[in-house]
């Protein structure tokens, strides 16, 4: 994930008056975890790994967005889930760090 993206993802996240400081900061900081997970895919898997990144980003946009709509971002968390599944035993660090991106998004109660 280059870092143009993930500032890109922090920025919106960090502009979304909506987001409570305190899950901006766990939101931020799951998305730190990201990155080393998703550079080692890279290395094997570069397609699979791209739209890793991109869900990821397209999810954490959605959170950021203030008109709400949560089928939206269930899918796209969904998408991601399914996008990392196939990585749990050689990458269990990125299945584990999607997965608490996952559950601090879920928790917003978007």
């Amino acid at each position: 994930m280059s870092d143009e993206r993930i500032e890109k993802i922090k920025s919106a996240v960090e502009a979304a008056d909506h987001i409570p400081t305190g899950k901006k900061t766990e939101l931020l900081d799951a998305l730190s975890k990201i990155k080393p997970g998703i550079a080692q895919v890279s290395q094997t898997h570069a397609d699979h790994a791209q739209n890793i990144a991109k869900l990821v980003e397209a999810s954490a946009q959605e959170a950021a967005r203030k008109e709400k709509r949560p089928e939206h971002l269930k899918k796209l968390l969904q998408e991601l889930k399914q996008s990392v599944e196939r990585f749990e035993a050689s990458h269990p660090e990125l299945t584990a760090s999607v997965a608490e991106f996952s559950t601090v998004l879920s928790a917003l109660g978007i």
